[in-house]
């Protein structure tokens, strides 16, 4: 028996199955130059009938899936074509040559970017590279398709075309030496709620294809060829989940309400309509986070108004609940490939989120343009985040009020009373919370950005990481003191980072007085259950001891966490 233990995870479940090590074909370019302008024509011709049948392709995955409808917009992306055109008819590269020398310059100056989520996108450049390849020699693009027991799926990566093609009666798990949590196959995961890990960096070089393979999601632990103790114990706790997730999931409908009569939100954090409409099978209450940078991110320039309106209307009409949506996010640490930003000593404290949408007041208040014209189909709420001041805040409601004059004097209907919000991730904000409840609708705290500033920790440093971590007394004293400020003012406050969704601190975050938490949309029959059975009064009294804690051990003592 092998045991690899993968550090960081985003799933849960217990899967066993035999491996499948999937080892894609690389269509390779044919490697020769072209000569004369019937020849360069010739492969134009050839480059744009690939165009033409990848897009057909891919605007049906995109139907049923947005992770396609990025795709469709890199096939057809105007600078990949001009590279591409640039290759045959000024350095005589054929098609094929011309086409894998683009997609491969163009991903590895993605895969250049400081920014995970942009680093994770040269992948999906990849992936329709390889479906331009396989349409300019006629083969058909190969996939997982023809799967038909059950497996355990082991690959160096896998990309959006990889997944699309599973039949997930077969797969019951996949493991991946490559990847990030915030990577497409692992939001396809996350919805599905399978369990999977990646980043397992020595996994290929330990399973062979047959080899029996179980793993823990949420413990990170795999065996290869387990033996049976092992098998036991591991399918032993699988059971007990699985009944457990029955009777938790059994109850999904039921508000999250305390013995002693207290109802909380619990929401889940999205990016895109079809995220929401994978999340509603959760019953969950609305959404807490809308990212819209994924929409800027996955596009060739910036999204016009009628394509941001039109997505967030969309986003509004499927949920049918409370649309909580966060502008844009951006700068700094996440690129855009399209736009240039300056390289920063420390982008986390750089020119990001509202302080870009502030200096690029053209682009935000398109944003708010959109915002204000879908919200006319159901209730959203604009949060802003990276807030210090109560000064921030006034200038982006003097921007609302323009957009809002700007719409009535072209005669566009738009929702006048639309809520505004802001998040709460800075020291700043929590010393001016008392102030910034005042000029605001409701907070929501993001713990994960609050938690690096708050302990002064690089959670991307490895050397430090074992500092941060949001049960610090100075984080809870600092999440304590934002729940009250809100409460004192009568405004909602919810959490939106990662902690939201840690069961271990709920009883603590309703002591304190919190109204909703909002998480990944799996997650949330788990915390609606777990409010169900807490006490308010209880809460609160925990909560008070929490607070005379003055150390992390101290605090986990408190809660029982080993």
């Amino acid at each position: 028996m092998k045991h690899i233990k993968v550090a960081r995870t985003f799933t849960r479940g217990i899967a066993e199955a035999e491996a499948y090590v999937y080892e894609k074909e690389e269509l390779t370019a044919a490697k020769y130059l072209i000569n004369g302008e019937a020849e360069i024509s010739e492969n134009i011709e050839l480059f744009e009938k690939a165009v033409d049948a990848v897009s057909k392709d891919l605007s049906v995955l995109a139907e049923d899936s947005a992770i396609f409808a990025g795709h469709l917009s890199i096939a057809n992306d105007i600078a990949l074509k001009e590279m591409v055109l640039s290759k045959i008819k000024d350095e005589k590269q054929n098609v094929e040559l011309a086409v894998e020398n683009a997609i491969a310059e163009l991903s590895a100056m993605m895969a250049g970017i400081d920014d995970a989520y942009m680093q994770e996108r040269a992948v999906d450049i990849l992936d329709v590279g390889a479906r331009f390849m396989a349409a300019l020699q006629g083969k058909e693009f190969a996939g997982l398709d023809h799967i038909q027991k059950e497996v355990i799926i082991i690959a160096d990566d896998l990309t959006p075309s990889d997944t699309s093609s599973m039949n997930f009666d077969y797969v019951k798990g996949f493991i991946t030496e490559r990847g990030g949590v915030t990577s497409h196959v692992s939001i396809i995961a996350r919805s599905l709620g399978l369990p999977a890990l990646v980043g397992a960096s020595t996994i290929l070089e330990n399973v062979k294809t047959g080899d029996q393979v179980l793993f823990d999601a949420e413990s990170g632990d795999i065996y290869i060829n387990p033996d049976q103790q092992t098998r036991d114990d591991l399918l032993e706790k699988s059971k007990a989940d699985a009944e457990l997730k029955a009777q938790i999931e059994a109850k999904m409908d039921l508000p999250a309400t305390t013995e002693d009569g207290k109802t909380l939100k619990v929401y889940a954090n999205v990016g895109s309509a079809e995220e929401i409409k994978q999340a509603m099978k959760y019953k969950i209450d609305g959404v807490g986070l809308f990212r819209t940078e994924f929409l800027f991110m996955d596009n060739t320039d910036f999204p016009s108004e009628d394509e941001q309106y039109n997505a967030y209307k969309d986003a509004v009409e499927a949920l049918k609940g409370e649309l909580i949506i966060r502008t844009l996010d951006i700068g700094g640490d996440k690129a855009l490939p399209y736009y240039e930003f300056d390289v920063e000593e420390n982008p986390f404290l750089g020119w990001r989120a509202v302080r870009m949408c502030l200096e690029k007041a053209d682009i935000f208040k398109t944003q708010l343009k959109a915002l204000l014209r879908a919200a006319v189909y159901g209730p959203i709420k604009i949060m802003i985040p990276m807030i210090i001041s109560v000064n921030e805040v006034n200038q982006v409601k003097e921007l609302i009020s323009e957009c809002k004059s700007e719409l009535k004097a072209a005669g566009v209907e738009y929702a006048d009373d639309v809520p505004v919000g802001i998040m709460i991730e800075t020291p700043a904000a929590v010393m001016m919370a008392d102030a910034l409840a005042e000029v605001v609708d409701f907070f929501s705290i993001g713990t994960n950005d609050l938690t690096q500033y708050v302990l002064a920790v690089d959670r991307g440093n490895e050397r430090i990481e074992h500092l941060y971590d949001s049960y610090n007394p100075a984080v809870l004293r600092a999440i304590n003191q934002v729940i009250k400020a809100a409460n004192n003012a009568g405004i909602e406050v919810g959490m939106c980072g990662e902690f939201a969704s840690d069961a271990n601190i709920t009883e603590v975050l309703l002591g304190f007085g919190m109204d909703e938490y909002s998480m990944a949309a799996s997650e949330t029959p788990i915390i609606k259950e777990k409010i169900r059975n807490l006490n308010y009064a209880k809460a609160q009294e925990l909560a008070e001891k929490v607070l005379t804690c003055s150390t992390t051990e101290e605090v986990y003592q408190l809660l029982g966490i080993e």
